[in-house]
C-alpha cells in the first residue's frame, strides 16, 4: 500500500520538508487557497514526486476530516507536515487564535486518529511562544488537553485578555508547543511521533510581510542582535525536520526545537533582554 505524507499549508518551509521525506511516497499538499496548493505541485511534480492536491481551511473541522478521509483512501498515512498559520501582520487577535491553536489541535486530533504504526509528524510553530513569560501550570495544562471544540472558550483566551496580536501569536505558539507534547502521547500509543520546530526569521513570504509590516524595525533588530547575523532558510528547517522524522529521530517525539540563529538566547540574556 502507498505510504502518504500530508502537508498542510506547501509554502517554503512545507514544500522543503516535503522534499527531504516524500521521496518515494504520495505527496497530499493542502492549502487554503487552490492556488498555492496547485503551484507547490507544479514545482514538485516538475522535481519527480509524486503529488496531488486538495483545499482545505485548517481552522475547519469539517474541511480538515473530509482532507483527512481523501489522505487515507489513498494508502497508509505515514507522515503529517502542518505548517499552515497567520502571521501577527497578517490578522486580528481571535483569526490568529483560531487558525494557529484552535487550527493546531484540530489537526493532530484528527490525524492522530489515522497516522499508521512507525509514522511522524511536525508542526512549524514559532520562535515566538519561547519568548512568552511563563504561563501557570493550570493554563499550560489547559492549552495542552482541553478538548479542541471548547479550546477558544477557555477564559483566559476571551476577546478582553488577548486583545494584540503579537500577544496571540505567541500564546497560540506557546499552545502548540504543549500540545504537541499532549498528543505525543496519544500518537504514541499508535507508534507514531509527533514533534514541532519553532523557526525564528526564515526568508519566506510571511517573514518578508513582517519585515515590511509595522513590527519591520523589530525584526531587523532581532537579526543584528542574533548569534548568527542572519535569517535562517527554508531549506535549514527541512534539514531538521528530516532527522526528527526520519529513522534516526527515532527516540524523539513530544519535543519543540527552537532554531532561530540565536535571537531567543539573545532576547532573554543578551542584547535583546527588555530593561
Amino acid at each position: 500500500m502507498t505510504d502518504v505524507i500530508i502537508v498542510i499549508g506547501p509554502g517554503q518551509i512545507g514544500q522543503a520538508i516535503a522534499r527531504r521525506v516524500g521521496i518515494g511516497k504520495h505527496v497530499l499538499l493542502a492549502d487554503m487557497r487552490r492556488e498555492n496548493a496547485d503551484a507547490a505541485a507544479e514545482v514538485m511534480s516538475a522535481a519527480g514526486y509524486d503529488v496531488s492536491v486538495a483545499t482545505v481551511d485548517a481552522s475547519s473541522r469539517e474541511d480538515v476530516q473530509a482532507l483527512a478521509g481523501q489522505a487515507a483512501g489513498m494508502g497508509n498515512i505515514t507522515g503529517l507536515i502542518h505548517a499552515a498559520g497567520v502571521s501577527p501582520s497578517q490578522a486580528q487577535p481571535a483569526t490568529i487564535l483560531k487558525v494557529d491553536l484552535y487550527g493546531t489541535a484540530l489537526v493532530l486530533d484528527v490525524f492522530g486518529n489515522l497516522i499508521a504504526r512507525g509514522g511522524s509528524g511536525i508542526v512549524i510553530s514559532s520562535q515566538s511562544g519561547h519568548r512568552l513569560p511563563a504561563l501557570t501550570p493550570e493554563e499550560n495544562k489547559a492549552l495542552a488537553t482541553t478538548p479542541v471544540d471548547k479550546l477558544l472558550a477557555l477564559p483566559f483566551l476571551s476577546p478582553d485578555k488577548v486583545t494584540d496580536s503579537l500577544y496571540a501569536y505567541q500564546i497560540s505558539k506557546r499552545g502548540n508547543s504543549l500540545r504537541v507534547m499532549a498528543e505525543s502521547v496519544r500518537w504514541g500509543k499508535r507508534g507514531a511521533r509527533i514533534n514541532a520546530i519553532s523557526p525564528g526569521i526564515i526568508m519566506t513570504p510571511l517573514a518578508r510581510d513582517e519585515l515590511t509590516g509595522p513590527r519591520g524595525a523589530g525584526y531587523r533588530r532581532m537579526i543584528e542582535a542574533s548569534v548568527s547575523k542572519r535569517a535562517g532558510t527554508p531549506d535549514e528547517v527541512g534539514s531538521l525536520a528530516a532527522l526528527i522524522m526520519g529513522p534516526e529521530g527515532g527516540f524523539i517525539s513530544g519535543s519543540d526545537f527552537l532554531m532561530d540563529g540565536g535571537v531567543t538566547a539573545s532576547h532573554w540574556f543578551g542584547e535583546l533582554a527588555p530593561e
